[in-house]
């Protein structure tokens, strides 16, 4: 088991580049899931490797839906992760949650519809558990550096997952706050499914930069306000990742979520697909040798 530690940092609007990343080198990454959202930023911050992909890609080019999910996770797999870190921007749901506050994320609702959400399929059926989707232990280090930075954080977020790229209408933002759910985004899965199976530890950072569409007495979301506030929760989010990695365990641990696929392949192997095995071999490694 590797005691190294190796982040992947997935990072959303408003985080396009990590402070203090030395030894600095774009890389392109090759998958059977085709192009990543972008070539991986190579490098370290100490003693700590680091792989940074912006999930949009340099200049904001994919929408929501169309970000390559499976591309993107195979890619940080590929390139040695052992754990992800996504930070990612949200809107709120709940009142006690404005606009500048970060979010660490620890359930999801999906109501995205069209996008794949699995690394198996027919030929190789495979089934892990999304009881608890995020990394406890990565999500509580980030809830330290943000808070070290002067972050205002807030633990145990239900994230709910929707396609866009438009915004809630009213009526689903008031729904959505009747199902317990606290910040709302379109990005985080099936991102947190796929670092599942892939038997990468993930934890969610939620840069809230505006209310939802719940309240009446509001305006709608303002994109010029969302976009100024993605600047400012940025510039704290960048000091945040370079505190965390500084400040991770000289050792890294076993985490259970490094072990998910144990028991998970439920295709006898004389009718497993070949193709999809090869397809998977980055994923699959650890499992079948």
């Amino acid at each position: 088991m590797n005691t190294q530690w190796t982040i992947g940092i997935i990072g959303g609007s408003g985080l396009y580049a990590i402070d203090g990343l030395e030894d600095a080198e774009w890389r392109t990454v090759d998958t059977p899931w085709g192009m990543p959202s972008d070539d991986i930023l190579f490098g370290r911050v100490g003693a700590v490797a680091i792989r940074f992909l912006p999930r949009h890609g340099r200049g904001h080019v994919h929408l929501p839906g169309e970000i390559p999910a499976r591309a993107n996770i195979d890619a940080l797999k590929r390139a040695g992760c052992t754990d992800l870190l996504a930070i990612s921007s949200v809107g709120a749901l709940q009142e006690e949650l404005p606009p500048g506050t970060f979010a660490i994320v620890d359930q999801f609702v999906d109501r995205t519809t069209q996008r794949p959400g699995s690394f198996f399929g027919s030929g190789l059926v495979g089934h892990v558990s999304m009881a608890d989707p995020t990394c406890e232990r990565l999500g509580a280090f980030a809830a330290a550096a943000f808070s070290a930075v002067g972050g205002t954080v807030a633990e145990g977020a239900t994230y709910l997952a929707m396609e866009g790229p438009q915004f809630s209408s009213r009526a689903e933002s008031r729904l959505y706050r009747d199902w317990g759910c606290d910040v709302i985004g379109m990005t985080a899965l099936p991102e947190a499914r796929l670092a599942r199976e892939a038997e990468l530890p993930y934890a969610l950072v939620g840069m809230v930069t505006d209310y939802d569409c719940w309240r009446d007495d509001r305006a709608a979301v303002d994109v010029a306000e969302i976009v100024a506030q993605m600047a400012a929760n940025g510039r704290i989010a960048r000091a945040a990742v370079a505190h965390l990695l500084r400040h991770l365990p000289p050792e890294r641990t076993p985490s259970p979520i490094d072990t998910a696929l144990d028991g998970a392949i439920m295709t006898a192997p004389a009718q497993r697909d070949t193709t999809l095995i090869q397809r998977n071999a980055a994923i699959l490694a650890r499992v079948l040798g």
